[in-house]
């Protein structure tokens, strides 16, 4: 073989190798997620749930329809290995003669991840009840018409103890955790 074709072979077989070498390489990245628990009412404000009198004696007084305005949104991220999450409810006071029930509705709207389950409908006391269950990972989307739709009522438990009342503020407070 003449020089010129031995220098043309060697010319190619670098060239060739240049062109499907590899090159690898490490770097180390460093990732934080913390554990986030956040809970709100959407939107916010107060409302009322006012009983009705008869007009017309031995008619009983008649019960407010549900309140459906309020929603819930929840943001959590779980620690690895953590227990899922639950939102409670409880009320500063019971009032004699009535029930305050709350449902939360199943979740809807922008959210994600493992949202949690309705615990149904509950009967509220000073003793924190849950109403949602088995939140991981999750977000619900912000404001009214994502996470999970309360209903609120009020009905009569016992009629014997009922007395007349005015603006007798309930507060509900809701709660999540593990």
């Amino acid at each position: 073989m003449n020089l010129t074709v031995r220098i043309q072979c060697l010319m190619i077989s670098m060239l060739s190798h240049a062109a499907f070498s590899q090159t690898t390489g490490n770097r180390t990245v460093s990732v934080a997620l913390p554990v986030v628990t956040l809970l709100d009412i959407e939107p916010p404000g107060n409302f009322a749930l006012n009983f009705t009198a008869p007009t017309e004696a031995g008619v009983a007084v008649t019960a407010p329809a549900a309140n459906t305005t309020k929603w819930i949104n929840y943001t959590s991220a779980i620690a690895p290995g953590g227990l899922t999450r639950r939102v409670t409810a409880s009320i500063n006071q019971t009032i004699p003669g009535v029930n305050i029930t709350l449902q939360a509705a199943a979740a809807s709207g922008a959210g994600g991840g493992t949202l949690g389950t309705s615990s149904g409908l509950v009967t509220l006391s000073t003793t924190a009840v849950n109403i949602i269950t088995g939140i991981g990972g999750a977000f619900t989307g912000n404001g009214a018409n994502n996470g999970h739709r309360l209903t609120i009522g009020i009905t009569v438990n016992t009629y014997a103890n009922l007395s007349a009342r005015t603006n007798t503020p309930i507060i509900i407070t809701y709660t999540i955790t593990e």
